[in-house]
């Protein structure tokens, strides 16, 4: 009689907390958390888009200082990784200063380099990689091209950039992530526990 009636102030008490108080406040935390992981997604979002407005502008103190900036922030917050992403306008400018400096390193250079420039430079609107190809390509046929010194562009890893953030970070979306895991745990015990105490209680009666 007094296991009965331990199982059943049990019972009782686990009854005391109702469930779906707590789904209400697993699913108010769950929203909670998804609003703070947009907020950190869109803050990494802003930050890349500053740096591909830096690259544009060709400031590298600005283009350094904007990403360490994004690699400061994706790495202290959860939902923040970049995917890779390039200084496609630095490396232009990189390559295109390349080029003219194997260009005016002689008066064969220059010539060679010219003709090639005029070919393709109607076909784009300013330095790309396709105009760099074309302008590559050109200078492979020009005549006496092949002992010249071929320009020295840029490494393109150089300008490629990832950052990955934390799977988990001690910020707001960090610490309601962790709450709603508290919260989802609570509920499955509770259930667990409720389901063992009447299949025990069930057991006991069979027994008298």
């Amino acid at each position: 009689m007094a296991d009965k009636r331990q199982i059943k102030r049990s019972i009782k008490q686990l009854q005391g907390i109702q469930t779906w108080k707590l789904v209400i406040l697993l699913i108010l935390m769950l929203f909670i958390t998804a609003t703070f992981l947009r907020i950190n997604n869109t803050g990494m979002i802003a930050r890349r888009q500053a740096i591909a407005a830096a690259d544009k502008t060709g400031n590298i103190d600005d283009i350094t200082g904007r990403v360490y900036a994004l690699q400061r922030f994706s790495s202290a917050h959860m939902n923040a990784s970049t995917g890779v992403f390039y200084l496609q306008e630095q490396y232009n400018r990189d390559a295109q200063q390349a080029i003219e400096r194997a260009a005016s390193a002689s008066t064969e250079n220059a010539r060679i380099n010219a003709e090639a420039e005029a070919i393709c430079k109607p076909q784009f609107s300013g330095w790309s990689s396709a105009y760099m190809q074309c302008f590559l390509n050109e200078l492979s046929k020009r005549p006496g091209s092949e002992t010249l010194p071929e320009p020295e562009l840029p490494n393109p890893a150089l300008y490629r950039y990832s950052f990955v953030s934390p799977r988990w970070s001690p910020d707001f979306a960090g610490f309601s992530l962790l709450i709603s895991a508290i919260l989802t745990g609570v509920i499955i015990v509770r259930l667990l526990s409720l389901a063992i105490l009447r299949m025990l209680l069930k057991h006991h009666y069979r027994e008298l």
